[in-house]
């Protein structure tokens, strides 16, 4: 189907994530989208310069505000959310930030699932705390936690699904049901999901945030941050937290780049997803591998939830390695084309050690509040073939534990040699 300004927000994932917003024939025919590389731009005539700086006239007036790429972006990007706008960031925290401070006041709560990216961890309790935003952390597998905790001062309710870097889920519509009850605006990160996989909005989520840097760019190569909702929300954020309070704003260079990188979201993700459920599948019949956590699993706890709110499972992996951090450390040590490395979705496979690395953070006391063992690894399976990848992760498990030999068939378990075809 041949995309115009008169079939805006038709078709399927994918077609829109190729052709959303964008009509080539107002840019001289241009098959891909020009970088608008400004910093500013002119009026016609002093009145309309004084119309689009107080908001009646409609336009580009200066890049911290808003820039023709980084538009062009917000539109195709609300519309894979389900969102009624979109607002692009500097990075994943520069989102996370503008949204929050827009949204909350001194004396205000914000309730925060137990689980957390480290960086949006330490923003939250020690950041907002500081101008007198109180944090309240809750267990929200179980909504009801939720229920005996939010107040009449609760603002925000915020959680990831899956969360970084254990797994854990949270049901968006039930939580978001019970935040909407009491006033309380729901934020979800959906940074491993992606909107391929989940949408928060259609579940009744009022806000999504995700580090594009991840499977939204999906190569490695940028850092940034979206958000979407409403367009009311969006714009007062774009006038509060993004324009005077963060000045988080994305480069037009690096809007070009994740517009690339979510034309390929769909064909991406899938393979993400492929991979990661054989690579979990081959961990969970390894003897030495202790835990694995995978939302496609029929051994995860929260499996039928996944079912429910996500399309496929994700490329994330969680696991522990029998004897704890001396071994999982070994196991990322003796990996050869897996790189030890932090980041996610990238086309490469990489694998990390929360504990000491992105949820370092956290106290060990927190770690071990919050559900992040010290033995946990965090594995984020790429684009590789998938057999190559097994090969280089199982050698490692041998190597660590050379006595160790996966069960026979018989035992219910996969052979070497066949587990590539979990």
């Amino acid at each position: 189907m041949r995309q115009t300004a008169e079939h805006a927000g038709a078709g399927g994932f994918a077609t829109r994530a190729i052709h959303e917003g964008y009509d080539e024939r107002s840019e001289q025919g241009a098959l891909v989208p020009p970088v608008y590389m400004t910093s500013t731009f002119a009026f016609e005539n002093a009145e309309q310069g004084a119309a689009m700086f107080s908001g009646e006239t409609p336009g580009h007036f200066y890049s911290r505000i808003s820039n023709p790429t980084l538009d062009l972006l917000e539109r195709r990007f609300s519309s894979l959310e389900g969102a009624g706008a979109a607002l692009s960031f500097a990075s994943g925290m520069g989102a996370i930030s503008s949204v929050l401070w827009t949204l909350l006041r001194q004396g205000d709560e914000i309730i925060v699932d137990k689980t957390l990216y480290g960086c949006t961890f330490a923003f939250i309790r020690t950041g907002l705390a500081k101008f007198g935003v109180t944090p309240r952390f809750v267990d929200m597998r179980d909504p009801e936690n939720l229920a005996r905790t939010i107040s009449r001062n609760t603002r925000v309710v915020y959680f990831e699904t899956p969360a970084n870097p254990n797994m854990r889920l949270v049901d968006i519509a039930a939580v978001s049901a019970i935040a909407r009850a009491h006033g309380a605006k729901t934020v979800v990160d959906n940074t491993y999901a992606t909107p391929y996989l989940t949408r928060p909005i259609e579940l009744g989520a009022d806000i999504v945030v995700h580090s594009a840097t991840k499977y939204l760019g999906g190569h490695g190569d940028l850092v940034a941050g979206l958000a979407a909702g409403s367009a009311d929300d969006m714009a007062a954020v774009r006038l509060e937290g993004l324009k005077d309070m963060t000045g988080a704003v994305m480069a037009p260079l690096t809007a070009f780049q994740v517009l690339r990188g979510i034309k390929t979201l769909e064909l991406r993700m899938d393979r993400h997803c492929a991979s990661a459920l054989k690579v979990a599948r081959a961990l969970e019949n390894h003897p030495a591998v202790a835990r694995v956590s995978y939302p496609g699993l029929e051994s995860f706890d929260q499996h039928p939830l996944a079912l429910r709110q996500m399309r496929a499972f994700g490329g994330m992996i969680a696991f522990e390695v029998e004897g704890g951090m001396t071994a999982g450390r070994e196991t990322m040590n003796a990996l050869g084309m897996i790189k030890r490395a932090v980041s996610l979705g990238d086309a490469d496979t990489l694998i990390q050690h929360p504990a000491s690395m992105t949820h370092s953070s956290y106290t060990p006391e927190e770690r071990a509040e919050h559900g992040i063992s010290d033995g946990l690894i965090r594995l984020s399976v790429g684009l590789e073939t998938p057999e190559d990848i097994l090969d280089d992760l199982l050698t490692a498990l041998d190597c660590v534990r050379p006595a160790a030999r996966r069960r026979s068939p018989g035992n219910g378990a996969i052979p070497q040699g066949d587990a590539a075809a979990a």
